[in-house]
């Protein structure tokens, strides 16, 4: 099958690169022309530099998945693709889009006849070798239309993909899949801190994680991917503990609050997210100012 993919960053790049080995033709544009010319150059990615180009490149009627960063580029592609593509032609966003968002773009476009898919896509750099996770929300036509492409890129063809329902599901339920990645990680990461901390007992962190990664009822990639980068650097010397978040945790709180779900675990690792951000927290210190204060607690003061 012939796939358009606009956007080739790491991801991108990624699945254009399994899609090209499982035989698919795969027409590529990114904002960058060197990067469009080093992805040709590299794996056999057909090269375009303009969407007019890319219609042009691709047998109606066409499919271009987009991997774009949400907001403001992805609303910029799908307005700029929807100006060159034709009715019956389909878009599918793979990026990590909130959900609402794909719901409006989908009835937007389906004013010009052109149909939409959100494709809710797990798997980061591990993708290209493993296969990815694939979520998609969109009417059942549209999804089975690009079938061939999603069973290229998942585990197997009968495995680690699947409609999940309307516009917007896929994209949901990835947002709810990140929040619960949210809280794996954090209890994770607050239990190898209280190995890391029994300094008497002299506890060789990777030895454990290795321990757990077979058997144990804890075990899971991330427990593999702990191992791995506890490896080459037990104590974490060469990382700065700054945790970004990419926007999935926060919706999945915003969502909980909607619907009066309790989250909170979820709720509790993303503000710990916010946490790591702080050179210096300004309510630490006035916690202890109160404690000074109230009770005569000594305080450490800046030299």
């Amino acid at each position: 099958m012939d796939i358009g993919i606009i956007g080739l960053g790491k991801m991108g790049r990624n699945m254009a690169r399994r899609l090209i080995q499982g035989s698919h033709r795969v027409v590529g544009l990114d904002s960058s022309d060197e990067v469009t010319r080093q992805a040709a150059a590299e794996f056999g990615l057909d090269p375009v530099f303009s969407f007019t180009d890319l219609a042009a490149a691709l047998p109606a009627p066409r499919a271009v998945w987009t991997m774009v960063p949400a907001g403001e580029p992805t609303e910029m592609v799908i307005r700029e693709l929807s100006a060159v593509l034709q009715p019956g032609d389909l878009i599918v966003d793979g990026g990590n889009t909130y959900y609402k968002d794909d719901i409006r773009r989908a009835e937007m476009l389906q004013t010009s006849g052109i149909h939409h898919v959100d494709v809710g896509t797990s798997g980061g750099v591990w993708g290209l070798t493993e296969g990815y996770s694939l979520m998609a929300g969109g009417d059942a036509e549209d999804v089975e239309k690009v079938r061939p492409i999603l069973e290229s890129l998942a585990p197997a063809p009968d495995q680690g993909w699947g409609r999940v329902g309307p516009h917007g599901a896929g994209h949901f339920v990835k947002m709810v899949h990140n929040g619960i990645e949210y809280g794996l990680m954090q209890a994770y990461a607050e239990g190898f801190e209280i190995l890391h901390a029994k300094k008497d007992f002299d506890l060789d962190v990777e030895k454990i994680a290795r321990i757990w990664q077979t058997g144990s009822v804890v075990r899971s990639w991330l427990l593999d991917l702990i191992a791995r980068a506890l490896e080459s650097d037990p104590d974490l010397e060469s990382i700065r503990g700054w945790v970004a978040d990419s926007g999935e945790g926060r919706w999945t709180v915003f969502e909980s609050i909607d619907l009066d779900v309790p989250a909170p675990v979820i709720t509790l690792s993303l503000q710990q997210r916010f946490s790591s951000r702080q050179e210096e927290s300004y309510a630490a210190k006035l916690l202890a100012a109160m404690r000074n204060q109230f009770g005569g607690h000594a305080v450490k003061t800046k030299e």
